[in-house]
């Protein structure tokens, strides 16, 4: 099966009320973990790389393994998805590489960090829009700013700076209608990083009600949850059990985003639970077996733990079970969908 376009997987998961764990990677280890959580909870999956995970992995590289991963998985719909995107730049050279769908994040500045003005916003979100679609290539946009920093993208705004530029349920409908994106990332007091809330999330500072107010203007918007990493205690435990130092700290609860998928939330962008399961399971190796130097008796068990908490998100988010029902719409049959909308 080719790699699919993001709106075909996410308009699926519309009409049979489930959203989709979207897994940030940067090496094969990662693309391994999330194709075989794939397979094992038989789940649609989408595959998305930062800018800084593209620096890091290289544009060759990612785009080969991904096409492996298609190639080694013909019947599980992989979109592969550029999170963050913060120029128009940046989001055409992801679509030359291979890119099914791509994120202009116009919310914040071309240097990733200063929040943006609305006007400019609609201006590079629609610029992208325009040049995607013509490709067939599914466009995500975001209005509001999140918290945290994540590979050097993100405002760095604290928990409750975070609250000061929630997204504006009316301003969202606007930005739908002006630029014609495929999906939503919206504000809600999320943050993206390993330090997401200071104490278990209520709704004063987790802002739920945002989603179904915008829900209830676009009722057929599809709404993405970023920085969703739910930060397992007992994944920090075994980090820190093994010579880590992580700070405590609680994310965004399961069912929660659970809750949003009942109102229209589609996609869920998950990376640092990864990271974390990834990391523990390296220390844990690294203090058990110090005289251990082969790089596959380490990344091997990080792969697993990686894969566990895959299943375990594809699961809770409702998509094991639907791969083999995903239209296997093409990017180019996606051009015709797109003209027709004209």
């Amino acid at each position: 099966m080719p790699l699919i376009p993001m709106r075909t997987l996410l308009d699926h998961a519309a009409e049979n009320n489930y959203g989709v764990a979207a897994l940030n990677v940067n090496n094969m280890e990662q693309i391994q973990a999330i194709l075989e959580a794939a397979q094992e909870t038989d789940s649609p999956v989408i595959i998305q790389a930062s800018r800084g995970a593209r620096e890091y992995t290289n544009d060759n590289y990612l785009r080969h393994l991904m096409l492996a991963a298609a190639e080694l998985n013909p019947k599980i719909p992989i979109v592969m998805h550029q999170d963050h995107g913060n120029s128009p730049a940046t989001c055409l050279s992801a679509v030359e590489n291979g890119f099914t769908s791509v994120m202009m994040d116009g919310s914040l500045s071309e240097d990733g960090k200063t929040p943006n003005n609305y006007e400019q916003n609609v201006k590079v979100t629609k610029e992208v829009v325009a040049a995607a679609h013509a490709r067939g290539i599914s466009v995500e946009g975001e209005i509001g700013c999140l918290g945290g920093i994540e590979d050097g993208h993100g405002a760095g705004l604290s928990e409750e700076q975070a609250k000061e530029h929630l997204t504006d349920p009316a301003q969202a409908e606007q930005f739908v209608a002006d630029t014609g994106v495929d999906a939503l990332a919206v504000a809600i007091g999320t943050s993206h990083g390993a330090y997401k809330f200071a104490k278990k999330p209520t709704g004063d500072v987790l802002r739920m009600d945002v989603i179904e107010k915008i829900h209830k203007r676009l009722p057929n918007c599809h709404i993405v949850m970023h920085g969703s990493s739910s930060l397992p205690q007992e994944l920090r435990e075994i980090i820190n059990e093994f010579g880590g130092d992580l700070k405590p700290a609680y994310g965004v609860p399961v069912e929660e985003i659970q809750r949003g998928i009942k109102y229209g939330v589609r996609k869920i962008n998950v990376d640092t639970d990864s990271r974390l399961a990834m990391t523990g399971a390296i220390r844990k190796i690294f203090v058990q077996k110090p005289s251990e130097f082969d790089p596959r008796k380490y990344l091997g068990p990080a792969r697993d733990a990686m894969k566990e908490v895959c299943k375990a998100r594809m699961i809770a988010f409702g998509q094991a079970g639907w791969a083999g029902k995903v239209p296997t719409t093409t990017c180019k049959q996606m051009v015709d969908f797109y003209m027709k909308k004209k």
